[in-house]
């Protein structure tokens, strides 16, 4: 019975770590979203005549993005190494691409500003889908939680 216990208590907290791994992931995506969206509305006015200050704070925006999904990246590995301790295996990918910036501030044009705004959507699809996949995974990491909570109590 104490060896059925030890093993509900390791697992319990396995998956609390687990748990845990991934809402720092899901912030971090969170986080990559938001900036990038704010790069795709400063594209948009970039597209529209926003001249070269619209193109410079666009691009912060993207380098900030960059950061965020870096750090995600972090984030997500740990989750992973968290989901392979309690046998749940999960690859993620979320890459960003080169955003042409040296084309968008020196070819400055309507066809710059649309590859451009191209690969802000593209990798936002890419944190979308990869938060929607965190969230799906911990609340099911949150239901098994509460069982074995339930459990232990018996």
């Amino acid at each position: 019975m104490e060896e059925k216990n030890d093993m509900l208590r390791k697992q319990t907290r396995e998956v609390c770590e687990a748990i845990e791994a991934g809402e720092q992931a899901l912030y971090s995506l969170k986080c990559a979203e938001d900036q990038l969206g704010s790069a795709r509305g400063w594209g948009v006015w970039d597209m529209f005549g926003g001249g070269f200050f619209a193109s410079l704070i666009k691009h912060s925006k993207i380098d900030d993005a960059r950061e965020e999904i870096e750090r995600a990246k972090l984030h997500l590995l740990k989750f992973q190494k968290e989901l392979s301790d309690i046998q749940v295996p999960m690859e993620f990918k979320v890459e960003i691409g080169s955003f042409l910036t040296f084309a968008d501030f020196f070819f400055d044009g309507l066809v710059a500003d649309w590859m451009v705004q191209s690969r802000i959507q593209e990798a936002r699809e890419q944190v979308e889908d990869a938060r929607m996949r965190v969230e799906e995974i911990l609340m099911s990491l949150r239901s098994w939680y509460s069982g074995l909570c339930l459990e232990d109590r018996r």
